[in-house]
């Protein structure tokens, strides 16, 4: 094996929907990366290495890595991805990359405004189990307040959301929303309607989330992406004071 990757193994598989699932894999070697970064991922197939980033959605606390992943069905590197199953071994690369980090060095901007589509929120799940683990042992006193709106066309969707829910109940610094945009797919939904980046100035202004306190942070989709900096500059926030990770950049291959 060279010496830029570690060959992980799959230990748990988990399909939301079709096109929508998540694993978990062991490095089998230890690898550092700080919340919000990414890891390039590769498969081998017909003696071509594909790789791509990912997102990691577990902690720097936990022991193996953990992905989200949406199936890009003419994509070259979901669809190998897809067809791995427990046991198998998926190529990681060694370093972590990206900034798209949690962001406390500002006393004065101590609240956190999180907004993704779909599999866009893994930075921020990795940015919560790690808030969570330090704050019930101390390290994080709660001076910092995340709020996350998080996107999806139908519920069926949200890879993390129960877990996310079950956290903000215990939390007494984290808030979230779910909102679906094709509410008529599934007549049980009682939960908020509408596209996300619709809905950031909503709940910014319920939230108390201004651009003089807060930090903003959007992941996913390029279109919400785009159209969520402009939103959020009209209320105030400056262009450094938001953070972005798009998932794709338009008119290139996707996945």
């Amino acid at each position: 094996m060279d010496d830029k990757h570690y060959r992980a193994r799959i230990t748990k598989r988990l399909d939301f929907a079709p096109d929508l699932w998540m694993i978990r894999v062991d490095p089998r070697a230890e690898f550092s990366f700080v919340p919000g970064q990414y890891a390039t991922l590769g498969v081998e197939r017909d003696a071509r290495r594909l790789e791509r980033p990912y997102s990691i959605a577990s902690s720097p606390y936990e022991r193996e890595l953990e992905f989200f992943f949406e199936l890009v069905p003419h994509g070259e590197t979901t669809p190998p991805l897809y067809d791995l199953q427990l046991g198998d071994e998926v190529l990681v690369r060694k370093v972590a990359k990206g900034r798209f980090t949690f962001d406390s060095e500002q006393p004065e901007r101590a609240n956190h405004l999180m907004v993704s589509t779909v599999t866009g929120i893994a930075p921020f799940v990795s940015f919560l189990r790690t808030l969570f683990k330090d704050w019930e042992e101390g390290r994080f006193t709660g001076n910092h307040r995340l709020f996350l709106l998080n996107g999806a066309s139908r519920p069926w969707e949200f890879g993390y959301r129960e877990e996310l829910e079950n956290l903000a109940q215990r939390a007494p610094w984290f808030r979230c929303v779910f909102t679906v945009s094709r509410p008529w797919e599934d007549e049980t939904w009682e939960g908020e309607v509408g596209r996300v980046d619709e809905l950031i100035r909503k709940y910014a202004d319920l939230w108390g989330c201004t651009g003089a306190n807060s930090i903003a942070y959007l992941c996913g989709h390029p279109e919400m992406v785009e159209h969520g900096k402009g939103i959020l500059k009209r209320i105030g926030f400056k262009k450094e004071n938001v953070k972005e990770e798009v998932y794709w950049v338009p008119g290139k291959a996707s996945g």
